[in-house]
Formats: structure tokens, sequence, C-alpha cells
């Protein structure tokens, strides 16, 4: 089968930063589908893990990386029941098992969704990823009750991202938040605002910027972006007894002292947990993912595709992964076969 994938950590713009090869189509065992895949989405965590896995070797064998797909499943392991060969599935996979930059993949069908029925190809794969991990952070982390906890207030670091994009609607349609989304360019602001943020703050000045609005502190923060560099910031505009829930980890210790008086909860989010663990609701994303597909195919949730690429090509992978370096995407981009 066709695979693209790299042997070194190269910047994105060097010749051999991805490479073409070929490579043995897997059987599946066990809970695997074999995945015939159509189209694939590219996220942040794809360059950072290309940049830091072989920084200092050569690799013997192509890494393949990617974690966002959709496709038809050809094949399922013996221990699988949710799945039949024919069925159209989508996923965000596995960090510890290979990816989905290739033609063909083995997923375990606990973290496999059917895919949104009304959505394209292109549609249904800017969806999994950040879709899990907003997801998770709401109801998972925060544990967001939409009746008791109706009107408050949630704080969402980079709105216009990929994983800002998806808890902007998920915060307001299915938790009933108040959302405030940042974001500093007219372009960004208008995306989040078409997808229900309430208001849209720059990040710069951010206590300014909420006073502006009227708000001094808000109930809960969602950080997309950059946890040391509004860390101090967040401990100052949280509410007491506030939940702060953060994706990007920190490359130094963070103060939790300064959220002790507050009695203030923070949570980590890494939408891999289940998977690379393999924990006892680890099918709790199969269940997420086929309860998304429904808001979307219902029309409650809509997918954040913005750029799609056609044809699984080194180039378009570079493409992909330069957009996602630059920091200024907004929305998802896709590579359709």
């Amino acid at each position: 089968m066709k695979a693209i994938g790299f042997k070194q950590s190269l910047p994105i713009t060097d010749e051999n930063s991805f490479i073409e090869f070929e490579t043995n189509k897997p059987s599946p065992k066990g809970y695997d589908l074999l995945v015939k895949i159509s189209a694939i989405s590219v996220n942040p965590v794809d360059f950072k893990i290309r940049q830091i896995t072989a920084i200092d070797s050569i690799l013997e064998t192509p890494k393949i990386i990617g974690w966002d797909a959709v496709g038809i499943v050809e094949a399922v392991g013996n221990k699988t029941s949710r799945f039949k060969a024919g069925d159209k599935v989508y996923y965000a996979g596995d960090i510890t098992r290979s990816g989905c930059n290739a033609t063909y993949q083995l997923v375990d069908e606990r973290i496999v969704g059917h895919k949104p029925k009304k959505l394209t190809i292109a549609e249904a794969a800017a969806i999994p990823l950040t879709a899990l991990t907003a997801y998770e952070s709401i109801f998972d982390r925060i544990k967001i009750n939409p009746e008791t906890d109706k009107g408050k207030s949630v704080l969402i670091l980079a709105g216009a991202g990929g994983v800002g994009s998806k808890a902007i609607q998920i915060a307001k349609k299915l938790g009933k938040l108040t959302v405030i989304a940042t974001a500093s360019r007219p372009e960004s602001e208008k995306w989040c605002r078409d997808l229900g943020a309430d208001y849209v703050v720059n990040h710069h000045n951010l206590k300014d910027e909420l006073e502006k609005i009227g708000y001094n502190q808000v109930d809960y923060i969602l950080d997309f972006v950059d946890l040391n560099y509004y860390w101090k910031t967040a401990t100052e505009i949280i509410k007491p007894q506030g939940h702060i829930v953060s994706i990007t980890g920190s490359d130094k210790p963070l103060n939790l002292n300064l959220l002790k008086t507050k009695s203030v909860s923070f949570s980590w989010e890494l939408m891999y947990t289940r998977s690379m663990y393999e924990t006892d609701d680890m099918d709790r994303q199969h269940q997420i993912l086929n309860e998304i597909a429904d808001l979307l195919d219902e029309g409650t949730l809509k997918s954040t595709l913005t750029t799609t690429l056609e044809g699984f090509t080194v180039d378009n992978l570079k493409k992909a992964h330069q957009m996602q370096e630059s920091g200024k995407t907004i929305g998802k981009t896709v590579i359709q076969f």
C-alpha cells in the first residue's frame, strides 16, 4: 500500500521532510478495523510529532503519522461487533499506532464512529480529533450540566483554531454556556461569531478586553493555544470554584498555588488518553463520535472545514503542515485522496 512518512525530523521545506513509499497492507485482529482511507485532516499534533520524533537519528523505517480520517471498513477483527465491511467511518485514531497518512490503516473500533451521513468526505474528515477534544474538555473534564450550568461563562482561548471552532459550537449548543472566544484578526473574529460565540475579544490585554464586555471573571477557561503565556492571567480572571482545562501542556512547572484560595479545579485534556491506556471507558469515544455525527446530520453542529487539498501526495502533506505551522489557519485543512 502507499504511505507517506519521514525518517528524520527536518524542516517542512526540506525535500526529505516527507517521503512516499510502499509498505504491506495490515490485517485486522481483535477489535481492529481495516479502513481504506478516503480523506485525512492535518492538526497541530501532526507537525509537533514530526518535529520531535527523529531529531538526532535517522529511522530505519519511515514513520507514518496522522490522526484524523474518513474511510470505508474493508475487513474486521475477530472481536469486533460495532462495524462490518462496507461501513463508512470517521475517527481520530491512536497516537501510539501507525497513523492515517496511508491508503489503509488499522484502528480499534472502540474509538471509531459512523461517518455523518449528510456530510461530504472532506467535511467529515475535519471533525473527529477537534470534536472529541472539545467535547471531552467540556463534558468529561469540567463536567458541564446544561440544566444547572446554563448561562455560565466560558472563555475559549484560540477560538478560530481547529479545537476552538468545535468548542464554540459544543459549549453554546450543547452546554448552553455564554461563550467568549479570543481572536485577533477581523477574519478570525467573524469566524468565531458565525460559529455562535456571544463575544469575541482580542487576546492582547485580555483582562481589559474582558472588562469592556462586562466580565471581570469567568466561570470556565479552555486553553487551546499556550498555557504558559496565559497562566497568570487565567488564574486572575477565573472565578472562585471555577475550572481551567488545557490541551497545550507546559514546558515548566505551573504554580498551582495561584488557584488555592479560589478552590479552582485544573484539568489536562488529551484526546488520546483513552486509547493509549485502553481505559475501561475507551468505548466512550465511539459513543461521542456517533452523537456528534447525529448533531451534524441534523444541523445542530457544522463542519469546520475551510481548506481542501485534492490528492494524497507529498506536496499536499507538506503544504498542510506548513499551514499548521504558520499558526494562522482558521478551521480545518483536509486532504482528499
